[in-house]
């Protein structure tokens, strides 16, 4: 699922946004945070599915235990980071 992360140096400087957008990670979960629901993230951003929410969840748990990631490129393939 982290295929729908993207992380570029060119988009929002090299912050993790939602895959063809420019919607950050921590603004999802800046939203559950703050009591939204994923219903009422998908209705606030119709551009995002219930697979982006849970990527971002699932990247900020990888990321908080500290495991690898690996991304992967559209066109190009496994890229590890």
């Amino acid at each position: 699922m982290l295929d729908r992360i993207e992380i570029n140096p060119h988009i929002l400087g090299g912050k993790p946004v939602i895959r063809g957008t420019r919607i950050p990670v921590y603004l999802i979960l800046e939203l559950l945070q703050a009591d939204y629901n994923f219903q009422k993230i998908l209705d606030a951003y119709p551009s995002l599915n219930m697979k982006d929410i849970k990527a971002a969840l699932e990247y900020a748990a990888k990321m908080a235990k500290n495991e690898d990631i690996v991304f992967y490129e559209a066109s190009h393939g496994e890229v590890s980071h």
